[in-house]
């Protein structure tokens, strides 16, 4: 009889211990008061402007007691790999299409949107061109190789009327997908790393804002084809599924889409990016 009193009891125990991890796996709302801030979170991110805000970020999360160790990444693949593998808290480089492309290839990567960032337009720069100068026709045109920065790229070409796709909303467009090249432009896939330093060789190409700065190009006066403000491209903080619920990651967030932040982003990168998030909510 003392046994099986015994058993239930410890049952019993169990059963409420399981109902109260449940209840805490369905708060969705993380408390920041109970965030664990004694050692530090590392964000991966790609050297540039990424790398440069998150700094700043730093500098802003610190004042609320999340401490950041910010890792840099030199390639667009490692820093998903690294999140997957939690080698690495949180990422902030990528949009969220080319997250999505990225889960689509790598199922078993867990990862998620936390926040939006900013968006850095993908623009079409020059050497040969001036910007108001029009693309000649046969023109040699540099284009991202990787699916989701390569179909952007398209789009932002399409959006000029300069040639035509199946679906201009849809960001998995391929050079396959174009069914009218009027001006006969030659698209040529490439590293986007590379492109800066290939510019040589093309008539224009698209670049992505990261490598374009890194290049020592002007986001703001030197494009010849600039991608506008409502793009779908909009920069993520991205995270494994269950960092959803730490509270961390609204102090990180806060500090993020700080009023502080959004002006220092403006003032250092006037004309090189938007600001990912509504201001007004803040």
């Amino acid at each position: 009889m003392k046994k099986l009193l015994k058993y239930a009891l410890v049952g019993a125990i169990s059963l409420m211990a399981l109902a109260a991890v449940g209840c805490g796996g369905n708060d969705k709302k993380a408390d920041p008061a109970k965030a664990d801030t004694s050692k530090p979170v590392i964000v991966g991110v790609n050297p540039g402007p990424h790398a440069q805000i998150m700094e700043n970020v730093k500098k802003i999360a610190e004042k609320k007691g999340l401490k950041i160790e910010i890792k840099e990444f030199s390639d667009f693949v490692t820093p998903n790999s690294a999140l997957a593998a939690g080698e690495i808290w949180a990422n902030s480089y990528q949009h969220e299409p080319f997250l999505k492309a990225t889960i689509k290839k790598e199922p078993s990567f867990k990862l998620v949107k936390a926040f939006n960032t900013a968006l850095f337009p993908i623009n079409i720069y020059s050497k040969k061109l001036k910007p108001g100068d029009k693309i000649p026709d046969g023109a040699k045109i540099g284009i991202p190789n990787d699916p989701t920065n390569g179909g952007r790229s398209l789009l932002v070409l399409a959006a000029q009327g300069l040639i035509k796709v199946k679906n201009p909303k849809d960001i998995t467009t391929t050079v396959k997908d174009i069914t009218d090249n009027p001006h006969k432009f030659q698209i040529v896939e490439l590293e986007a790393a590379a492109i800066p330093r290939m510019l040589d060789d093309l008539t224009c190409a698209a670049i992505n804002t990261t490598y374009a700065l890194n290049a020592g190009l002007n986001p703001a006066k030197d494009p010849i084809v600039k991608e506008t403000n409502d793009s779908q491209y909009v920069n993520i903080v991205a995270v494994q599924e269950g960092t959803l619920k730490d509270p961390r990651l609204k102090i990180f967030q806060e500090a993020y889409q700080s009023k502080e932040n959004a002006e220092w982003m403006k003032k250092t990168f006037p004309g090189s990016l938007y600001v990912g998030w509504d201001e007004n909510k803040k």
